[in-house]
């Protein structure tokens, strides 16, 4: 094995771009593709308030021939078991052909005047694989606002595993650029495993 294991040379340059513990995200990352190529990948880092604290979050998805590999890195303040701050890094390894749904949603400046291939402003990558379901109620109605009978709940119930926002504004255009080309390279990949 290279120095970046079995992440790709531009992979393991944009996890260290991340500035956002790269050893540690690249290791955990290495572990879950057990060798496997990688096809196309996402590295999003965010920053969060909690309370008066900042918190990071980094997010890398990689694609293989195989499956999805989904990252979560977060950093956690000293607490009651640790003295000092830490880091949890995690990976779920989810087969392509359990991957039931792909949503890609995007923002478009200027709309009436849009052409092909014009960059998005922002979008929202969300992907479904049936490991979480929300579920959305809420009291029904009849439509008669005097009406105070019980007509029970009404809702959705959603497939959504994981949902990725980027902007323009706060990621840069290349960041939407990649995560709009992950979203079609899996989109193939999961219509292959479909056939």
């Amino acid at each position: 094995m290279d120095s970046t294991g079995t992440l790709q040379p531009r992979m393991h340059a944009d996890i260290e771009r991340s500035g956002y513990y790269p050893t540690l995200v690249a290791d955990t990352l290495d572990t879950a593709l057990a060798s496997e190529p990688v096809r196309a990948y996402v590295v999003h880092h965010e920053a969060a308030f909690d309370h008066d604290e900042l918190r990071r979050h980094v997010t890398v998805l990689a694609l293989t021939p195989t499956r999805l590999i989904v990252g979560h890195t977060d950093e956690h303040p000293a607490d009651e078991t640790c003295p000092t701050p830490y880091a949890t890094s995690s990976t779920e390894a989810v087969r392509l052909e359990r991957i039931d749904s792909v949503v890609v949603t995007r923002v478009a400046a200027d709309p009436a005047n849009h052409r092909t291939g014009a960059p998005a402003r922002e979008c929202v990558l969300t992907i479904g694989w049936g490991a979480v379901a929300r579920i959305d109620l809420e009291p029904a109605s009849c439509g008669d606002p005097e009406c105070e009978a019980d007509h029970g709940y009404t809702g959705t119930a959603s497939n959504d595993d994981l949902s990725l926002r980027v902007s323009e504004a706060a990621d840069g255009a290349d960041v939407v650029a990649q995560v709009l080309d992950f979203a079609m390279v899996l989109s193939q990949a999961t219509a292959e495993r479909a056939r």
